[in-house]
């Protein structure tokens, strides 16, 4: 114990349990236990390798030993770190010293008083102003006020006298986790091998050692200026219970909590991949899909109307997608991060190339997951409206042919999806259809290889 302006001084030892809790949105939640010696009566606690983006508004500390509880009386943040700009802007009114090696081996020195920092400016002893003296700096005093890493102190009060256990909770920015997967598709595309990672980034200026490591998916909401986190009934566990070495998940309110079974250390200014899941022979289903209002559809909604200059977007084409089950019979059933999905596939040789990327929201157990990896390249579409009839001031007639060009040498199935506005009817067809939405209408192509399909429809639309 030391003294500090009259008031004792304890300097907390590095945490000897660290729990990280990391979000998707660029925040965590860290829990650390530290020891620290008290004295009765009033003091002040430092505690030193806090993260420099920590949010100071969210800090919370409370005793885990029975018999020293305390009582807070004042906490501060200090951020001033030590750096050769902040000791000149520091140093200004007081003596600083130049000094130049010349040509001749000779030092010059300039000594006098900093006037300016930035612009340095030094008012010499016999009057003269400076601007900018080269050489090497010499301050003759070390400014107050200036720490070398960022800490937290508090000012706090205690009845009793020994060693202490605090459990410091604080949420930090500049750390985040995402998911990133691969999928790798055998020869006939019906099946894949699926392998997932979690990616954390950590910028926040803090290491974590041997940390217990939770990771929360979900969209959780936060305000500006977050209150500090709830306290909890127990210390932090110094080891893991379990000794499995991949995530455990469990449902945590509206979201889904991760954690590793071992312990992690996450180092600053470092990005961390951790193998999340791995599953070989997952059922998946590849799909062809022209979609010739798609750009359309999606621009203008249900609001567009029939007749107004479009009738098909120029810049459709047939797109490929690849669809899963993310259920346990399809040897998955865990609740997937959202995330970046790249899918891969073995070439002639062996090697697998890439051949496609999607992104996924978080998806529960049992949903389908949905992957739009690219456009055919030898499977052709095209569309056209062919008539065009206005019945009334609020009904039209319009008349659809839409062309399918299969250049591949195997037989391909194209899923052709067309979509109707406000009250539509198919008044007639070339082929059958079905009713996928209240705006959406798909037709089957099978083509064989070389062979070129044309399909018709006409549709009324009333508004």
């Amino acid at each position: 114990m030391i003294c500090f302006s009259g008031i004792g001084l304890a300097l907390a030892s590095a945490p000897k349990a660290v729990e990280v809790t990391i979000y998707n949105n660029d925040f965590g939640l860290v829990k650390e236990v530290r020891s620290v010696r008290l004295a009765s009566g009033r003091q002040q606690i430092r505690i030193e390798d806090v993260p420099s983006a920590i949010d100071p508004s969210s800090v919370g500390i409370k005793s885990l030993t029975v018999s020293m509880p305390i009582q807070m009386l004042e906490q501060n943040y200090q951020y001033d770190l030590i750096s050769p700009e902040k000791i000149l802007e520091k140093s200004i009114g007081k003596r600083v010293k130049f000094t130049q090696i010349l040509n001749n081996g000779q030092a010059a020195v300039i000594e006098g008083e900093l006037l300016a920092a930035g612009n340095i400016v030094v008012k010499t002893d016999d009057g003269k102003i400076v601007l900018n003296p080269p050489g090497t700096i010499e301050v003759l005093e070390m400014p107050e006020g200036l720490i070398s890493k960022p800490t937290l102190m508090w000012e706090l009060e205690t009845q009793n006298e020994g060693a202490c256990d605090l459990e410091l909770a604080y949420l930090t920015n500049a750390i985040t986790w995402s998911a990133d997967y691969v999928l790798t598709l055998n020869a006939a595309d019906t099946s894949a091998d699926l392998n997932g990672w979690v990616t954390i980034n950590n910028r926040c200026g803090a290491a974590f050692n041997d940390a217990v490591l939770k990771l929360v998916a979900g969209d959780v909401h936060r305000v500006e200026s977050p209150g500090p986190p709830p306290a909890e009934s127990g210390a932090l566990k110094d080891k893991m219970d379990e000794k499995k070495l991949g995530f455990a998940e469990q449902q945590l309110f509206e979201y889904h909590l991760y954690t590793l079974q071992r312990p992690a250390t996450i180092r600053n200014n470092e990005i961390k991949q951790i193998a999340l899941l791995s599953a070989s022979g997952v059922s998946v289903k590849k799909q062809l899909i022209f979609e010739g209002q798609g750009g359309l559809w999606r621009s203008y909604g249900a609001g567009f109307r029939p007749g107004e200059g479009y009738a098909t977007d120029p810049n459709s084409k047939v797109n490929v997608v690849v669809e899963l089950q993310n259920s346990e019979k399809n040897k998955l059933g865990m609740p997937l991060p959202k995330g970046r999905i790249r899918v891969y596939k073995r070439d002639g040789s062996g090697q697998v190339q890439m051949i496609g990327e999607d992104e996924i929201d978080h998806t529960p157990r049992e949903e389908k997951i949905r992957l739009y990896v690219g456009d055919a390249f030898d499977i052709v579409g095209q569309r056209k409206r062919t008539a065009f009839r206005k019945i009334s001031s609020r009904t039209v007639s319009e008349t659809f042919e839409i062309s399918l060009r299969n250049r591949k040498n195997t037989a391909e199935t194209v899923r052709i999806v067309e979509h109707g506005w406000s009250e539509w009817t198919v008044l007639n067809a070339s082929q059958p259809w079905k009713k996928t939405d209240s705006n959406t209408f798909e037709f089957t192509q099978t083509l064989k290889p070389g062979e070129q399909k044309t399909l018709t429809y006409t549709i009324q639309t009333r508004w």
